[in-house]
């Protein structure tokens, strides 16, 4: 049986997770040379990060590709794209440490990993996300490891949280927080449609509802739907006004709340409590406040259904190593106290606020979880 200890640490409170399963993870087989050039990519990745991101925007990458069956000297490239040939030869030389480019007798080709920094959606999603939002911050991982909160974000401005920046960050820095934000529900989203809807529900809370994206596509899958969004003033103006292009505020309405403010309660008899991509953002302790209103705020034989991407239910190797990663954008930038979860760490958190699991769906779009969970009698 999973326990909790609550302890009191020095900067907040905190929950601190015993299991009787321990965590079997990772393996170290690799040779001690190996090892030692993993250790150099990893003290040199902010270097090569930027370096793949410059062949892909100033076309470098694109036009090795458009060349795919002769390829092409480092001159034309710079005579091509109009750009200094040292300019071109240093990157071009580090691409080939990165294994994006391969070069035959002075001819330089692209290879299946540049083609996937070229073009793949994934990757352009992320490493936007990386460079727009989490760059020039990152310098602070270590100061908000010491203090639990949120270094990083000073980069942006004197903000607790990135939920109460967003409506104020700049254009670009918004661009790629959403689309980041955006891609990995957006996939999810035609799978859990009709599971959301197979029991013919008539209202549902979304609690985090951000710029109305989900709250649009169930009124327009179900006509019936009467939904209400919970989320900052902020993400509020930025749904309505989604909610209105779409005609659907008759039956879409959204109720400014500081979701941190656990005194305040849900509203209640709501069928469905919904809750995509959003616990993640919070703490253990938060989540579990969280939970506990949003149980109240479903009627006795309603649901709260909980969309999270857990590091340890993924298929691939790529999405538990992205996971990891977007745990520390959490840590440093988002709001100091949450990260993507184990699984265990949620299950433990739902049966503590009062809820069960009664059915769970696994690979839900990109590397989602579905959890329904009912009250316990």
């Amino acid at each position: 049986m999973v326990q909790f200890l609550f302890i009191l640490g020095i900067r907040r409170t905190q929950y601190l997770l015993i299991k009787e399963n321990k965590m079997n993870f990772g393996k170290d087989d690799k040779t001690a040379l190996q090892a030692k050039f993993d250790a150099q990519k990893i003290a040199f990745g902010p270097i090569m990060f930027q370096a793949a991101r410059s062949l892909q925007r100033l076309g470098i990458l694109d036009l090795i590709k458009r060349q795919r069956n002769k390829g092409i000297l480092i001159a034309d490239i710079a005579k091509e794209l109009n750009l200094p040939l040292y300019g071109v030869k240093v990157l071009l030389e580090a691409g080939l440490s990165m294994e994006l480019v391969l070069v035959v007798d002075d001819l330089f080709f692209l290879t299946k990993t540049g083609i996937f920094v070229l073009g793949d959606p994934l990757t352009q999603v992320n490493m936007n996300f990386v460079h727009d939002v989490n760059y020039q911050g990152f310098f602070s991982l270590e100061e908000s490891i010491i203090s639990g909160k949120p270094e990083g974000l000073k980069v942006f401005g004197n903000w607790d949280t990135i939920y109460e920046a967003l409506s104020h960050l700049p254009a670009r820095v918004q661009k790629s927080w959403f689309e980041f934000d955006h891609y990995y529900s957006d996939n999810a989203f035609p799978e859990i449609l009709p599971v959301i809807f197979r029991n013919e529900p008539m209202k549902l809370l979304d609690v985090g509802g951000n710029t109305g994206k989900w709250a649009i596509q169930c009124g327009k899958y179900n006509e019936k739907i009467e939904i209400t969004i919970l989320d900052l003033p902020g993400q509020l103006g930025k749904a309505r006004e989604n909610i209105e292009a779409n005609n659907l505020s008759d039956r879409v309405k959204g109720i400014a709340l500081n979701l941190l403010d656990h005194s305040v309660p849900f509203p209640t008899g709501f069928d469905i409590v919904w809750m995509s991509q959003f616990l993640d953002c919070f703490s253990l302790k938060d989540i579990l406040e969280l939970l506990i209103r949003a149980k109240k705020a479903i009627h006795p034989n309603g649901a709260v259904y909980i969309l999270e991407t857990y590091w340890d239910k993924q298929k691939y190797e790529a999405s538990t190593y992205s996971l990891h990663a977007t745990s520390l954008y959490f840590t440093c930038l988002a709001n100091g106290g949450s990260q993507m979860y184990h699984s265990d760490d949620m299950l433990a958190i739902i049966d503590q606020a009062g809820l069960y699991v009664d059915e769970e769906i696994f690979d839900i779009g990109v590397s989602h979880t579905l959890y329904i969970c009912k009250i316990k009698e």
